[in-house]
């Protein structure tokens, strides 16, 4: 009984900070969200996704969420299977190395790959030096997928090496005995095992990326707005919180269908980088 009341007031803090920085937060989108600026109730703010312009900037964040998804997958996965064929004191400064500029303030990050970006930037300097004709690429779609995806891809490696490093050897040694070649050992082994990394890692890449403003305003130059961009907006320059919250339910939608997706592919918490 001592442990247990004892448990219960260490874990009284969490409970004040998640009520004070998680519940009633949420709560108050809810609230402003389903009801007008007059505090009658209506679905009205939900429903304004459906308007052109609101139903484009989310599309378009699907697709560039998807995109970036897809690329860090393809990235990541080579990578976190050199890092958990790593052993010995290597493998943790490989890792640690590789997290390091996560340590960087994100705004920091992004604003570098505007510099390198950018029609007199790092890159078309290069190619200039070099006679070679200038890239086009700052306010566009491919400059925000490139900052998407340098931010969001730790978040990809992290959860796949996790996995991949518990994966016995025996079992891959086993596979090979039988007669298995390495592309049939991936097929048959690796990647089944690797899923519940895979599906965490998507999870932690698609929804920052679909929700994400500051990457598509610092290198979409406010041309390309994402549905993010719209609800920053509606809260900072048009003070609508009502729609802004509206359109926010929407997009936690999809934040709730991909933990349900996590919460049925790796129910052991296998894909977790804690």
């Amino acid at each position: 009984m001592k442990n247990n009341k004892a448990v219960k007031l260490l874990s009284a803090p969490y409970i004040v900070w998640a009520a004070a920085f998680i519940i009633i937060p949420l709560l108050m989108v809810f609230y402003y969200g389903l009801t007008n600026r007059d505090g009658q109730f209506t679905f009205a703010n939900v429903l304004a996704i459906q308007q052109t312009e609101h139903f484009k900037s989310l599309y378009l964040a699907l697709i560039l969420a998807l995109i970036s998804t897809v690329i860090c997958i393809l990235l990541a996965y080579p990578l976190a299977m050199i890092l958990s064929s790593l052993k010995g004191k290597n493998e943790h400064l490989v890792v640690f190395i590789f997290i390091l500029p996560m340590w960087m303030n994100f705004l920091l990050r992004t604003m570098a790959w505007q510099t390198l970006l950018e029609n007199d930037g790092v890159i078309n300097t290069v190619l200039q030096f070099l006679h070679m004709p200038k890239m086009h690429i700052i306010n566009t779609p491919s400059a925000i997928v490139f900052g998407m995806v340098y931010n969001f891809l730790p978040f990809m490696v992290l959860p796949l090496y996790n996995v991949l490093n518990k994966i016995d050897i025996n079992v891959i040694n086993a596979a090979r005995d039988l007669g298995a070649n390495p592309f049939q050992t991936f097929i048959r082994i690796t990647l089944p095992l690797s899923v519940p990394g895979i599906i965490s890692g998507i999870t932690m890449v698609f929804v920052p990326s679909l929700t994400t403003f500051v990457v598509s305003e610092m290198l979409g130059g406010s041309k390309i707005l994402l549905i993010g961009n719209v609800i920053e907006q509606e809260f900072t320059q048009n003070s609508n919180w009502n729609l802004g919250s509206g359109l926010s339910i929407v997009l936690m939608l999809f934040i709730i269908i991909s933990m349900i997706m996590s919460a049925i592919f790796d129910k052991n918490g296998e894909g977790n980088t804690l």
